[in-house]
């Protein structure tokens, strides 16, 4: 469905400019940063920030855990470049430091970390570029240790529907990735086996002066239209008047065209060593993702 090295470029390319443009993202990651509560007065020994980014929730954990491991990892080598391994904020400043942020490139669908590795997985907003969701939270299982924490957030479904519609009238090549349903990301979580999940949905409304301005602040947080189906030539001023004119109607009475983000937060368990997750194709475990308590911000 993706091509990720269209992915791993477009966040590299937006690596400069990320923390300013990704308002939404830091938004987010307070949210997930603030769950952390939940470990009480345990200090765990390594911490993972899978889709780190330059690295702020990693400066942020490595602040609150200060003997801890942490170990940011991401696709786009120039956005870990861009973290300082003191924890302090800014540019990187040296490799050669003992204690700190360890920085790997490396892709969330495939974890380059030991069995029952990780005390905590922190992923904010990174999720929504992973192909297969099952595989890639059965891949968080594995490194996590047992009661480990994971920590992580998404896309959901009503994502940028407003832009995914305005586009649909302009030609049949998709423009938005699809986005999970918050049934399906249940289900997923579930069917990798772990313990006590809560899920959060936020709907978060932003709004912009045009079409032209949604499209800067996507490609300047690396956000561009990374499906392998997608047109590989540029959108002609046809096709986007096309779709500008589509979305207009939409307006609002601050005079600005809505962009919708849903969010979903996730905070489970990792299971005890051997705990099943399928026994001859049937669920050794049924529970539906309706019985997943859902809470609402707004």
């Amino acid at each position: 469905m993706f091509d990720s090295r269209h992915i791993r470029h477009a966040f590299g390319r937006a690596a400069d400019g990320y923390s300013a443009a990704a308002g939404l993202q830091a938004e987010v990651e307070s949210w997930l940063l603030e769950s952390l509560m939940y470990l009480d007065d345990t200090v765990p020994a390594t911490v993972l920030d899978l889709g780190a980014g330059p690295g702020n929730a990693s400066v942020a954990m490595r602040r609150r855990w200060p003997k801890a491991r942490v170990v940011a990892m991401d696709l786009a080598l120039p956005m870990l470049q861009r973290i300082d391994r003191r924890g302090g904020g800014g540019l990187a400043t040296g490799l050669g430091l003992r204690r700190g942020i360890d920085r790997v490139c490396a892709d969330a669908a495939a974890l380059p970390l030991a069995d029952g590795s990780v005390d905590v997985l922190f992923s904010n907003l990174c999720l929504q570029w992973v192909e297969d969701l099952p595989a890639a939270l059965a891949g968080f299982r594995r490194v996590l240790r047992p009661g480990g924490l994971l920590l992580v957030s998404t896309f959901g479904h009503d994502t940028l529907h407003e832009l995914r519609a305005a586009f649909g009238t302009a030609d049949e090549a998709p423009h938005v990735s699809p986005f999970v349903t918050i049934s399906d990301f249940g289900d997923a979580l579930m069917h990798s086996g772990f313990r006590d999940p809560v899920i959060d949905r936020d709907l978060l409304m932003r709004g912009y002066d045009d079409l032209p301005a949604l499209m800067r602040e996507l490609r300047a947080m690396g956000a561009t239209n990374a499906l392998a189906s997608r047109r590989r030539t540029l959108t002609g001023r046809a096709r986007f008047a096309r779709a500008a004119e589509a979305y207009e109607p939409l307006r609002a009475g601050n005079g600005q065209l809505p962009a919708s983000w849903e969010v979903i937060t996730a905070m489970a368990w990792a299971p005890e060593p051997g705990a099943p997750i399928r026994l001859g194709g049937e669920e050794v475990i049924s529970f539906p993702a309706s019985g997943i308590p859902i809470r609402r911000r707004r």
